[in-house]
């Protein structure tokens, strides 16, 4: 994938994750574009703001995207390495690439994602490690929480 192109898809999701920090949320965002390039969905994980342990940016920008005859071809672009629950998701479905903000905050299923055929581009933006360590500093807690533990 060419990185330039896959640093302006992240500025949609990191645009996302801001909205979510700014509404007391978790600093993560998403979003899925088609194989051709067109933006199928955006979300941002809105656990605090809905109360819904099951909606992650990931889901959410799934969601908005809605229904798909297919999903291969498509990309998800994530401000953090997805955990397990979103890399079911992009397993399932067979989306076939990931662009990752940043894996050193948290390090997800990406690895995992990798080693049955999605294709995973990894950035490590230097924002992206920015906002997720402001918020684990911060709000340490609510991480745990986020995170499972």
């Amino acid at each position: 994938m060419d990185p330039a192109q896959a640093r302006a898809w992240l500025a949609t999701a990191l645009a996302e994750a801001r909205t979510g920090l700014a509404e007391g949320g978790i600093p993560i965002g998403a979003a899925l574009y088609a194989a051709d390039g067109t933006l199928l969905g955006r979300g941002r994980n809105r656990r605090v703001q809905d109360g819904d342990p099951s909606l992650h940016a990931e889901t959410a920008a799934f969601r908005a995207a809605g229904r798909q005859r297919s999903y291969r071809g498509t990309t998800m672009v994530t401000t953090l390495s997805p955990c397990w629950y979103c890399s079911g998701l992009v397993r399932q479905f067979g989306i076939s690439r990931v662009v990752v903000g940043e894996a050193s905050t948290f390090h997800g299923g990406h690895d995992w994602l990798a080693e049955h055929g999605v294709e995973i581009v990894l950035l490590e933006d230097p924002e992206c490690v920015r906002l997720m360590s402001g918020f684990v500093r911060d709000r340490p807690r609510l991480w745990r929480e986020d995170i499972g533990e």
